[in-house]
């Protein structure tokens, strides 16, 4: 294929593609083959700012609308995506390379959220306090911020997005989501599935672009608040720099989860667990288990079983070969896939046993594609950056722990606080882990405890700053600003007349 065969991924801007006008582009790898299959825009201040001007004026088209009718086109949005589901996960496991059943999972997640919005009335509704005082009656309304910013991570396409954009359409603000740019065909298709249900033009924009774009919308003073999902480093600058400039914002981080395993567990369960946590999605993902704390009795048995699991793992294509589909699919770029490798130097050079090794590993007929095998380290340092920082690959550490009181420790101690699991039969002791471990989310024999939509999701620490969790009641929240009303209809006979003094009530 030449360069002038391969497409351009544009923005999506007052309802339709907009091809940009910048000149500047980077390229899309398939992380399968290692070839560049497309490119995509990255805008300038220019298109920045038509973007933002456009959700602007969807704004004031979309607030203007009924609950009713926005909550028609919420469900029109919900059936599309329903109906249409496999479209968006071939597309997602083409540019981001996980297997197909695994990209098809994510958009589920992902519909939970938009079936949780399409119940929005009764979650946007106020108060109201009848004779308050005496004549008085005191209301609240939860009326929308406006323009808001989604700037999602390459991992999850359509899930993270989805996290935040139902709740903020159905609540009555207009979207501008900045995708990555390694993977951003999955929110163009997102958004023709929008203008499909019928949401204004301008009410869902796509803005691709780099650091550029982020900071335009950080800046903007028409973007009233920022979602994000991504490393703890940029989620803290998202942060500071969208909190200087007075908007609201959720921005989640990294996170370094642990998975405690007690002797009393059932091995099998956990080596089964801890393979999938571990190496699902091959390990990029913020939930995913990346330390197993085992109880010293109980981790040469359990080493022995997850080894013996690692060696069935069927690691290729994420689209399948001949209509089989693999177990674990490649990594995002041959970057990611070099800095995965040197956190194995690392450990190995700390101390570490690295019991099986992924360095290195191809796959025959995809010589060139980004692959990393699953790994497995025993007897990790926990002073090793390979224990303290977030790998983001297919590389599970087991660190040997005393006692539940060692492996609790070790867990507070680190600086992220996303989630964490605990693997026991004892009541007593999973009731103590869930009230002495500080994260914000917690497994109890469930590995990955990403909480359902009408829940809320979102870490402790430095895995999560701003102003709240991912969706669930905060998502509603976020996306809604208060007002107090307090009314007062006169009788003109007994209006009271002047009195200065402070009002009180009576």
């Amino acid at each position: 294929m030449s360069i002038i065969d391969i497409r351009t991924v544009s923005h999506w801007i007052d309802g339709a593609e907009r091809p940009s006008r910048s000149g500047r582009t980077a390229p899309i790898y398939n992380p399968a083959t290692g070839a560049v299959q497309a490119h995509v825009a990255l805008a300038d201040q220019n298109e920045i700012d038509e973007a933002i001007a456009s959700a602007t004026q969807g704004f004031e088209v979309w607030s203007r609308y009924s609950i009713a009718k926005r909550q028609t086109v919420l469900f029109s949005f919900r059936e599309l995506l329903n109906a249409r589901k496999g479209e968006l996960a071939d597309i997602i496991t083409a540019e981001h390379g996980k297997v197909r059943s695994d990209a098809m999972g994510e958009i589920l997640r992902g519909q939970e959220v938009v079936e949780l919005a399409t119940g929005f009335p009764h979650l946007i509704k106020g108060a109201f306090s009848e004779n308050a005082s005496t004549g008085i009656d005191v209301y609240s309304l939860k009326q929308p911020l406006g323009v808001v910013g989604i700037i999602s991570p390459f991992n999850f396409p359509a899930m993270v997005p989805m996290w935040f954009f139902p709740i903020a359409i159905a609540a009555g603000n207009a979207v501008v989501l900045k995708p990555s740019e390694k993977d951003p065909s999955a929110a163009l298709w997102l958004a023709q599935l929008w203008k499909e249900a019928g949401l204004p033009d301008g009410v869902f924009t796509v803005l691709q672009g780099d650091k550029l774009a982020v900071d335009g919308l950080l800046n903007s003073p028409d973007v009233q608040a920022i979602s994000f999902v991504g490393s703890t480093p940029i989620a803290q600058y998202i942060y500071e720099t969208a909190s200087k400039n007075g908007k609201r914002v959720q921005a989640l981080g990294g996170a370094k989860n642990h998975m405690l395993v007690l002797p009393d567990a059932d091995l099998d369960l956990v080596a089964d667990q801890a393979i999938n946590a571990g190496f699902g999605a091959a390990g990029e993902r913020c939930m995913a288990i990346s330390v197993v704390l085992a109880v010293a009795s109980v981790a040469d048995e359990l080493i022995e079983k997850i080894t013996a699991r690692i060696a069935d793992l069927r690691i290729g294509n994420g689209a399948g070969v001949d209509g089989v589909e693999p177990d674990m699919g490649p990594l995002i770029t041959d970057v990611h896939r070099d800095k995965v490798s040197s956190y194995v130097d690392i450990a190995e050079a700390d101390g570490a046993t690295v019991v099986v090794d992924g360095r290195g590993y191809t796959v025959d007929g995809h010589e060139e594609g980004f692959f990393f095998g699953p790994t497995l380290l025993d007897k990790v340092p926990t002073t090793s950056r390979a224990y303290t920082e977030e790998i983001f690959g297919p590389v599970l550490s087991i660190v040997r722990v005393a006692s539940y009181d060692e492996g609790v420790e070790l867990i507070n101690s680190g600086e992220f606080g996303n989630g964490t699991a605990i693997f026991t039969n004892d009541g007593g002791a999973a009731r103590r882990f869930q009230n002495e471990v500080e994260v914000g989310m917690i497994g109890i024999n469930v590995p990955i405890p990403v909480p359902v939509a009408y829940h809320s999701f979102g870490g402790w620490k430095k895995s999560l700053f701003g102003d709240a969790k991912a969706y669930g009641v905060h998502g509603f929240d976020f996306f809604t600003r208060e007002k107090a009303v307090t009314s007062r209809w006169l009788d003109p006979a007994t209006h009271g007349g002047i009195n200065l003094g402070f009002p009180q009530n009576d």
